[in-house]
């Protein structure tokens, strides 16, 4: 329970407790939203609870330095202690690995919960705000009577999509896994179009378990709220399928970004793994020298690397499209050093192939994907389909050609190339065990490759849209937009807590 000798209202400073997912994409965008909270509000302040990430990543331990390095006002970093040595994953039940370390830091996370309630002086505790991976936190909250929010780094749809499968497991006991072995199609309440068992095949099919993922949503029936970064006018279906329902409110938050790449030339992290400011600014000397529109950028995300097989059918690809390009290539996840790639990319790339397009590309390693897609010599994007990319891609008008890969990346693509018409379809149904390295993965060939290519760069209907969706992301956040009026009435309902 909460200390009852709380400081005087009027002199009171509200303290929000924020707890990431160990994750480059979902700490960036969860700092963002803190940013864009004390922004709102001088009464607000923050504390990130910061997780080690279980398996090591260059990239998230890079970002977490930096942020360390700079001062955000009215923001602080706590690093979270972690039993030693911390819980393994489980490559053949990650799902159920990964909660298991991310609830073995509970005992941590109440500690420093307890520390900052009797430590509050002038402050004022009123909520914690979790990382959807994180929802074992909220029994935490509980304990001290403090509201928790849910902050949602993905669709409105992948919200629904998933509660709906859990309802589905416990009212009919009617398990995804073995309802997406079947054919056809099924009818999910947040999409307007029937989802194909593929797409559901391709998400669903992350542990052995329906109920370890279901026990995570469940939890979410005790928050005070989700926020979840979308906005409306993009994923209008989904957000309204939750008006009938007794589900928390559902806040549209977004687009939340991170645009210091567009500043600095850092790309989407704000510091660069490999390759430093000269190159980065080296590509973008070189974009200026392209004609408008008339460049592809290939970037897969901080955890997509590919085998030699497909690399060289990606080059094979690219080869015979003609298409000018940017590619963002890195060696494999277990290969990666603080050191990056070698100068040369020999090692995988076919024969004569850089000097074959020295003249029409630029392969990268880290790449600056927000300053690249923000240039205006970018005319489409092959993607991955994590969410943030999607935004971004919106955000700046660049059309996208869908790769998904893991997670919930099959219905992100679903849903912007059929639901919304925001993109093309380069390989919906794509999946990649990042965590079996073993596992069979089927390699996408040059001519599927060359085929999405030509097809993100000349289909102007696509294009059409997501120019005037641009407009709509960027109108949303500004005073007046709908983002914008539900993080007011988000703050209002967090500063109604100081009571």
């Amino acid at each position: 329970m909460q200390a009852s000798n709380q400081p005087s209202m009027a002199n009171t400073v509200a303290e929000l407790v924020f707890i990431p997912g160990p994750g480059v994409g979902h700490i960036m965008s969860i700092i963002e939203l803190a940013k864009l909270l004390v922004n709102r509000d001088p009464r607000l302040s923050i504390s990130v609870l910061l997780i080690s990430p279980p398996i090591p990543i260059f990239a998230l331990n890079a970002y977490i330095e930096s942020l360390a390095k700079n001062t955000i006002e009215r923001i602080q970093f706590i690093e979270v202690p972690q039993d030693q040595p911390p819980p393994k994953l489980d490559p053949k039940a990650f799902v159920t690995s990964f909660y298991d370390f991310i609830n073995s830091h509970c005992k941590y996370v109440r500690n420093i919960v307890a520390d900052m309630i009797n430590e509050a002086g002038s402050r004022m505790l009123v909520g914690i705000v979790v990382d959807i991976v994180c929802t074992g936190m909220i029994d935490v909250a509980n304990e001290f009577d403090l509201p928790t929010y849910v902050f949602f780094p993905s669709t409105c749809a992948f919200l629904g999509f998933s509660l709906y499968f859990d309802t589905l497991w416990v009212d009919k006991k009617q398990n995804i896994f073995e309802l997406s072995k079947q054919e056809g199609e099924i009818v999910v309440p947040c999409f307007v179009t029937p989802v194909p068992m593929n797409v559901v095949r391709a998400v669903s099919q992350i542990d052995e378990d329906p109920d370890i993922l279901g026990n995570s949503f469940r939890k979410l029936r005790k928050a005070k709220g989700i926020m979840v970064n979308t906005f409306l006018e993009l994923e209008t279906h989904a957000i309204n399928s939750f008006s009938d329902t007794n589900f928390p409110p559902v806040y549209p938050v977004g687009p939340i970004l991170n645009l210091d790449g567009l500043r600095d030339f850092l790309g989407p992290y704000p510091f660069n793994g490999v390759a430093g400011k000269a190159d980065d600014m080296n590509v973008i000397s070189w974009l200026d020298d392209q004609p408008p529109s008339s460049v592809v950028v290939l970037c897969f995300g901080s955890m997509g690397t590919f085998d030699e097989v497909q690399v060289k059918e990606i080059a094979r690809g690219l080869e015979q499209s003609g298409h000018r390009f940017v590619w963002s290539l890195r060696r494999p996840a277990q290969e990666q050093t603080t050191e990056g790639l070698p100068d040369n990319y020999d090692w995988v790339l076919p024969d004569g192939f850089l000097e074959r397009t020295s003249r029409i590309g630029k392969v990268i390693g880290w790449a600056p994907q927000v300053s690249l897609l923000a240039h205006e010599a970018v005319g489409g994007f092959m993607s991955h389909c994590g969410w943030n990319s999607m935004l971004e891609s919106l955000w700046f008008g660049v059309p996208t050609a869908a790769w998904p890969m893991y997670a919930e990346q099959q219905l992100n693509a679903f849903e912007m190339v059929v639901e919304l018409g925001l993109a093309v379809d380069m390989k919906l149904d794509y999946k990649m065990d990042m965590f079996n390295p073993d596992a069979n993965t089927v390699t996408v060939t040059a001519e599927e490759i060359e085929r999405g290519i030509r097809q993100v760069m000349k289909d102007n209907e696509v294009r059409a849209k997501v120019k005037e969706m641009s407009k709509l992301s960027r109108a949303t956040m500004a005073q007046g937009g709908s983002s914008y009026a539900s993080v007011d009435y988000l703050v209002h309902e967090i500063m109604s807590n100081i009571i």
